[in-house]
């Protein structure tokens, strides 16, 4: 329970944090402290240190089979800030930005704040909340600047496929002024089996129009470090450092340290992290598909679920109340049953509402319990 709970005198289980509840692994722990006691606690170069350059740099070929020189590298503060800096860098005022839905709720603001107009593109629960190559090229103007794509999703947990990801660079094939944002910061939380694919390795000749984006803040639990990172062509790279060094200058330098030991460090911490997701992720599908009403995919990554609450929209809670939106059945569960969850509204796809299973089995099991004792008394 939070201090705020514990003044208000309420129980408040919360399912809608983003982060992982897992601590930083106590290697990289270390190497942060090791940074402050050497002394690494000055400025750097506003694209990054050249050690965790060097990281990057290893990790994107070991791990993506992606080649990158130095100058094809930026690191941000977090890579919530390289996905503003490339839009800043590269969007001008009435440029469109298609933006594959359900979404993180800052891709259309960032765009907004960049003067660009974003372009909303559904993927509905029974297309996997993906979009198709046909609603793609029917997005597309002259005006377009970019396809934003976060795979694993925040907040569906969906995983574009190799074959998906090449059917969507077909159609962007037919239209080369249009780059693609790959947002990969959920790359390592994945349950299909299957390697991980990114548009730039699957479809080399996308390369060059390319930002691939990731970070150490999901995998590795280091959420409050704000290390995010990018690999991409080098004259956009040349574009985002500028916008950086006019804004943040660079992210912590002790954070940078730390880094370099997360990517180059054993992962043996992952797999029980992995396994543990895929347990409360189980736990929480189970239990919403007890709901009537309730429509729910198994996410193949990340670390939440996206139910389809449509069927509830129009019933009455217990005090007379009309459940009209998702907004309102959130605002339910929080009032009612004491349960933080997220509006798909803010995902830019009403009709839905998002559960992180970021927590502890005890807390998940709670968080349903309450769930399906509130949605029984909908009427």
């Amino acid at each position: 329970m939070s201090a705020a709970e514990a003044r208000s005198g309420r129980s408040i289980v919360s399912l809608a944090q983003g982060e992982p509840d897992f601590d930083t692994p106590v290697h990289v722990r270390d190497a942060g402290k090791a940074a402050i006691d050497r002394g690494t606690t000055r400025y750097t170069d506003v694209p990054g240190t050249r050690e965790l350059t060097q990281a990057i740099i290893r990790k994107f070929q070991r791990d993506n089979g992606l080649t990158f020189e130095a100058n094809q590298i930026t690191i941000g503060v977090g890579s919530k800030q390289v996905l503003y800096n490339a839009l800043q860098a590269t969007v001008d005022a009435g440029d469109e930005v298609v933006v594959a839905v359900p979404a993180w709720v800052s891709y259309p603001e960032m765009v907004r704040l960049a003067e660009g107009v974003p372009i909303i593109v559904p993927g509905k629960i029974d297309a996997g909340f993906k979009i198709t190559p046909e609603q793609l090229e029917r997005a597309i103007t002259p005006k377009t600047k970019w396809l934003m794509l976060n795979s694993p999703s925040n907040p569906s947990g969906a995983v574009y496929s190799a074959e998906e990801l090449k059917a969507l660079a077909v159609v962007l094939g037919r239209h080369p002024h249009v780059w693609f944002m790959s947002d990969d910061i959920y790359e390592k939380i994945l349950y299909t089996g299957k390697p991980f694919p990114t548009m730039a390795a699957v479809v080399p000749e996308m390369a060059s129009r390319c930002l691939t984006i990731n970070g150490v803040s999901k995998a590795f639990a280091m959420t409050g470090w704000r290390v995010g990172y990018a690999g991409g062509p080098a004259e956009l790279i040349r574009g985002i450092n500028l916008v950086q060094g006019q804004s943040v200058s660079h992210t912590s330098s002790i954070s940078q340290a730390a880094a370099v030991t997360a990517l180059d460090g054993p992962m043996d911490f992952l797999p029980p992290f992995i396994e543990a997701y895929r347990r409360r992720r189980d736990l929480v599908v189970k239990a919403m598909r007890e709901i009537p009403g309730v429509k729910v995919m198994v996410p193949d990554g990340a670390f939440y679920v996206f139910p389809n609450c449509e069927a509830l929209l129009g019933r009455k809670s217990p005090s007379g109340k009309t459940i009209a939106t998702d907004l309102d059945l959130c605002m339910y569960f929080l009032e009612d049953a004491g349960v933080a969850t997220v509006p798909g509204a803010a995902f830019e796809l009403p009709g839905h509402f998002r559960i992180s299973y970021a927590a502890s089995d005890a807390t998940l099991t709670e968080g349903m319990k309450r769930l399906q004792d509130a949605c029984s008394r909908l009427a």
